[in-house]
């Protein structure tokens, strides 16, 4: 796991909490494994996330229906800079 300086994480993981209530959530910032690839911001934070989640919001719900309630509470978070999210619906 890499430590997130910025706090972006943290942030992220508030606004899903508050969001879809999960029972599991990690929001991992993975930025430092994606060094010099398109999206990265020149340091090895804030840029590519990786999201395990699992809510009660996501019952009967197909697996790009779930990503998408993500998607839409992160949507904030992506038009300032967050290149990548890669979702694991639990």
């Amino acid at each position: 796991m890499t430590q997130d300086l910025s706090g972006l994480a943290g942030r992220m993981a508030e606004r899903l909490q508050h969001k879809l209530q999960p029972s599991v959530l990690d929001v991992i910032d993975e930025s430092a494994a994606h060094a010099g690839h398109t999206g990265s911001n020149g340091t090895p934070y804030g840029t590519h996330f990786r999201v395990r989640i699992a809510s009660p919001f996501f019952t009967e719900l197909s697996r790009v229906a779930r990503h998408r309630l993500v998607y839409d509470a992160l949507q904030d978070f992506i038009a300032q800079g967050v290149h990548a999210i890669a979702i694991e619906t639990l």
